[in-house]
């Protein structure tokens, strides 16, 4: 037999009747929503973060697992009038223009019920201002015609502070207003609000009060909340009071090199090489550098992580969380080894990286959600830096870069290289700074044959050099 197989016990069977008997791994403990889709359905004003917290929940909710997509109404009507949109356009006694809009917002409902049918979203994001009762009522319509659940997110601003950074960073560079003198862009955006407070009904405490909703007030200086109806909606609820838009920048750097990546050996718990030693102190010379009063500093539970945090000379915390993932009986192994011991094992691995479970170990999946905890906790902080490991890396960078399950196990986390994520208006922008520390290479890339009867050699083509 070419390599050995896994029961469930651990134990090899034994014949060839037993080969089917390899090592049986249950699903990932992902989300599984199987009511009725959601739809999140945005209320406000021009100008208060709506399309800012569409775009953050959907990211969301797409890397814990629920399969999420945005609808803009802008831009439909963007594409419907394929021209500038003065103010007057969003007079509420422009007829013509009223229709257009109407049309758009139709337009975005049917295709809401094709991405539920056809694609098999679980949640959308209905991004608009919907300040009246009537468009309310229409997508409340529809929602009920169709089966769908309905969860409004009122975003309210009377700061005008708050207002003028959001017209200043976000609405000056929309396509509304490509080409226009910026002066002139802030007065029509401003006649534009006038407009729409002409007809805009917030949600009523007493007359909607059987409806679900969250109201978020001045960028989460506070909340009210009612009827949250089942778990999707608590979990974005909960997701919602923890961001923030405070200016701060998050750092990931991963441990110093270890002693078992010199031998190329995943997981385990090596200490730092010698070039791992010398990082950590680069790394506490580039951190001090950045002259951060307020810095929180994290690592994991294993001693590489803790060895590098000691070099800086600042207080850190521990989170279990922030652990490598768990490579189950292939830890301390090579990819050689595992290739020799597991070649099935090692394909199937291949074949869906991201669901891929270690035998008695783990999934990247299922590390996405052992790390939401960490993920909502650095949405509520503000400058921190985080010292961890390279799977870990790369589901915490998936998150503030929007990546794909699919491209999320492949994503490059070198060594000795510290990334500087700062949130910017809907996106993040990302530095990477390499310390100037050698160190070897551990990134494998995805081998082109990944069927399980490949040859040895196809199976470790990517596989990067090591003592």
């Amino acid at each position: 037999m070419n390599g050995a197989m896994i029961t469930q016990n651990g134990t090899e069977p034994q014949g060839g009747a037993m080969r089917a008997l390899r090592f049986q791994r249950p699903h990932a403990s992902v989300p599984q929503f199987t009511n009725s889709p959601t739809m999140i359905v945005m209320v406000g004003l021009p100008a208060r973060g709506k399309t800012y917290i569409s775009k953050k929940l959907t990211r969301y909710l797409n890397w814990i697992g629920v399969t999420t997509k945005v609808f803009n109404v802008g831009q439909y009507r963007r594409d419907a009038t394929r021209s500038y949109n003065s103010f007057e356009f969003f007079r509420p006694d422009n007829e013509e223009a009223m229709k257009i809009r109407k049309s758009c917002a139709i337009a975005a409902l049917k295709d809401v019920c094709d991405y539920f049918t056809r694609e098999l979203g679980q949640v959308v994001v209905f991004d608009a201002t919907n300040t009246t009762l009537e468009r309310r009522e229409v997508i409340l319509g529809f929602a009920e015609e169709n089966g769908y659940k309905v969860f409004f997110v009122e975003s309210i601003c009377d700061d005008l502070e708050i207002i003028a950074q959001n017209i200043k960073q976000v609405k000056l560079s929309s396509p509304d207003y490509k080409d226009c003198d910026k002066e002139e862009a802030v007065a029509d955006f401003l006649k534009r609000i006038e407009c729409y407070k002409m007809t805009y009904i917030p949600l009523d405490d007493n007359k909607d009060r059987n409806l679900s909703y969250i109201k978020i007030f001045n960028v989460g200086s506070r909340y009210l909340v009612n009827r949250v109806q089942d778990h999707i909606q608590s979990r974005i609820v909960y997701y919602l009071m923890n961001i923030h838009v405070t200016p701060r920048s998050i750092y990931l750097s991963r441990h110093g090199e270890s002693e078992l990546n010199l031998s190329g050996r995943i997981g385990g718990d090596s200490g730092l090489s010698p070039r791992g030693a010398k990082f950590a102190s680069a790394l506490g010379t580039y951190m001090r550098g950045q002259c951060i009063s307020d810095l929180k500093v994290w690592t994991s539970h294993m001693k590489r992580t803790i060895q590098t945090a000691e070099a800086l000379g600042v207080p850190y915390e521990q989170w279990k969380a922030l652990n490598e993932i768990d490579a189950g009986v292939c830890e301390d192994m090579t990819y050689e080894e595992i290739q020799e011991h597991y070649p099935e094992e090692f394909a199937l691995r291949d074949q869906d990286k991201y669901r891929y479970r270690y035998p008695k170990g783990e999934s990247y999946e299922d590390l996405v959600q052992r790390l939401e905890p960490v993920i909502m906790e650095l949405e509520r902080q503000e400058n921190v830096l985080v010292i961890c490991h390279q799977a870990v890396m790369r589901c915490l960078l998936a998150y503030f870069l929007n990546k794909t399950a699919h491209e999320l196990p492949y994503l490059k986390c070198p060594l000795h290289t510290v990334l500087k994520l700062t949130p910017v208006a809907y996106g993040c922008k990302v530095e990477s700074v390499f310390l100037n520390v050698e160190a070897v290479n551990t990134h494998r890339d995805k081998p082109v044959n990944v069927d399980v009867d490949r040859e040895p050699a196809e199976a470790l083509e990517t596989v990067p050099n090591h003592i």
